[in-house]
């Protein structure tokens, strides 16, 4: 079984190289992040032609995330329990996070907020959902020992220091703060290993490059998109690759898709 997680910044924009790149890479799971479409545009039928299921969130031109399965999608779950929400004078629950089971395997499809600036109020929210989400996996774990639970997504963290291209660039700016980072970790001390590092070693591996300053071509990225397992999840894992050729050519994303391998 093969799981994959790729934001995609914008599926209308970028049906065709996904169902291309579905088309090649073979692939029983795609978890989608940041569609930037309402539920009624996602191309669905563009995916549904290709034998998968289809279960999306989006609430308007921002966030959105999406499920595509072509080994069952059931119990289909928009936001995590204790998901938090952001905004005034109500917060409200954005599309950033949707969990189906797959194939006997529980796949959340994130996208954690970006943060914006140390002092924007969108970085305490950034810390507030992480701790929800630390709380609610934990809580899935510890019902059950032995889920196979995948969080995958774009997580917009940078745990370590060879996870960017150069840290002194970042200083003072989000995705690489002690707070970040520290909640990454919880996430990972609450029984989530990341099971894409080890098959990827860095430095110089990446997930992301920016648009601007020829970031792709000088190699200039970020690794902030990650597959975290379950310990019986984790077990399975026999292989990952971060699929770098997809960020070259016309209209890519900045994002690489990343690809885990399942045996069993």
């Amino acid at each position: 079984m093969r799981i994959a997680t790729w934001n995609v910044n914008s599926i209308r924009t970028r049906a065709d190289r996904v169902v291309a790149w579905l088309q090649r890479s073979d692939v029983d799971v795609l978890a989608l992040q940041e569609t930037k479409c309402r539920d009624d545009q996602f191309p669905e039928s563009r995916f549904t032609d290709l034998g998968y299921q289809v279960a999306h969130v989006g609430h308007s031109q921002w966030n959105g995330v999406a499920l595509l399965s072509r080994v069952g999608l059931e119990d289909v779950e928009v936001g995590f329990p204790g998901q938090p929400g952001f905004g005034s004078p109500e917060p409200a629950v954005e599309a950033r996070a949707l969990g189906a089971t797959c194939g006997g395997v529980r796949v959340w499809s994130l996208y954690v907020p970006n943060g914006r600036t140390l002092t924007d109020p969108h970085y305490e929210y950034k810390l507030q959902w992480l701790e929800a989400l630390r709380t609610a996996a934990g809580g899935w774990l510890a019902e059950d020992a032995g889920a196979q639970v995948a969080l995958v997504g774009d997580w917009n963290i940078a745990p370590q220091d060879d996870d960017v291209w150069d840290v002194r660039v970042f200083a003072h700016s989000t995705h690489v703060s002690e707070p970040e980072r520290a909640a990454f970790r919880a996430i990972v001390d609450a029984g989530y290993a990341d099971v894409v590092r080890p098959h990827t070693p860095g430095p110089g591996v990446y997930t992301y490059w920016d648009y601007t300053q020829l970031r792709f071509p000088r190699r200039e990225g970020m690794r902030i998109d990650f597959v975290l397992g379950s310990p019986a999840l984790a077990t399975r894992v026999g292989g990952a690759r971060i699929d770098r050729e997809e960020r070259k050519g016309r209209g890519a994303s900045d994002h690489a898709p990343v690809v885990v391998e399942l045996a069993g």
